[in-house]
């Protein structure tokens, strides 16, 4: 197999799903008269935020999903947070909010996740969805754990019985990541940082997701050969340039890319691996909200375009 050829192209799949997305958008305005809704909400400049929500932004408006950005000051008050989002719940012409974490130190991320609506929680982060997706019923799936499974499903097209190993064991990826490998019919360990011979669990992935946070901490030695690699991990690192005169801003993920390729069979890449479907999935969390709130039988049509959901 080719260098390219184990390359899980991020950028090729979220493409494939927005083409099938985007038709759905057209029909909801021609039934409804208007298009589907999202609204995201970022508290402060954090630069990765604003990166993140620009793109999120922009896709929306590629896909027929018409989208409102909300700006507040990094030093906005909890309580009018609050009152922003309990508009927009209250809102029919709305149809997903997403309030971009993470947030300032002085707002619980808790509390505001549990205010938003959750019929309108394209994020699947209120503990209703979250609960549902454990007990096998989610409306919404997160994004990044329901685009990591839509690219294995695919690359790897019947998972049943693999073993899959996750590194990390956050809200947003790895305990979600492991529900939905579960329904999967796979053999599913959690692992994290402070998980003892973590290599002894790695190294029996067919399946590894690594979502910890530490830059490049999986290297050859943590991987199974022939192991699917998917990588999560999203790092800024500062390099020297050649001549050592300036820094230079780098992206590396959780998994040491180059050393990791020439023992998995297949892996993504950052940027251009998860992170695009991440978004893709958000605009099918959105388009599926809209068919929802209006209470249609359209929404058997998106449930079939995610093929392995039920």
């Amino acid at each position: 197999m080719t260098i390219i050829n184990k390359i899980i192209d991020g950028k090729i799949y979220a493409e494939k799903l927005l083409k099938e997305i985007s038709p759905l958008s057209k029909e909801f305005l021609k039934n409804f008269n208007r298009e589907p809704s999202l609204t995201v909400i970022q508290v402060g400049d954090n630069p990765a935020s604003k990166i993140y929500v620009k793109n999120k932004i922009l896709t929306a408006k590629k896909n027929g999903i018409k989208s409102k950005e909300i700006l507040l000051a990094s030093d906005v008050s909890e309580d009018e947070l609050i009152q922003h989002i309990s508009i927009l719940n209250k809102d029919e012409n709305v149809d997903g909010i997403l309030v971009q974490l993470p947030l300032p130190k002085h707002i619980s991320e808790k509390k505001i996740i549990n205010i938003i609506d959750p019929s309108k929680d394209v994020d699947g982060f209120h503990p209703t969805n979250f609960g549902n997706l454990f007990m096998g019923d989610s409306k919404f799936i997160p994004c990044t754990p329901l685009g990591c499974l839509y690219m294995l499903k695919h690359e790897i097209k019947d998972i049943k019985g693999k073993n899959a190993v996750i590194v990390g064991r956050s809200n947003i990826v790895g305990k979600p990541m492991a529900s939905l490998l579960l329904s999967s019919d796979c053999s599913v360990t959690i692992t994290h940082s402070r998980t003892k011979n973590i290599q002894e669990h790695t190294r029996k992935a067919d399946i590894l997701i690594v979502a910890v946070g530490i830059p490049e901490m999986i290297d050859e030695k943590f991987i199974k050969p022939g192991a699917i690699v998917i990588d999560i991990g999203i790092n800024r690192l500062e390099t020297k340039t050649t001549d050592n005169a300036s820094n230079k801003k780098v992206i590396v993920g959780d998994v040491k890319f180059e050393k990791v390729l020439k023992v998995a069979k297949k892996i993504t890449p950052v940027p251009g691996g998860v992170g695009p479907m991440t978004i893709a999935c958000l605009m099918h969390n959105t388009v599926k909200a809209a068919y929802i709130n209006k209470k249609n039988d359209f929404i058997n049509v998106l449930e079939g375009i995610l093929w392995w959901t039920g």
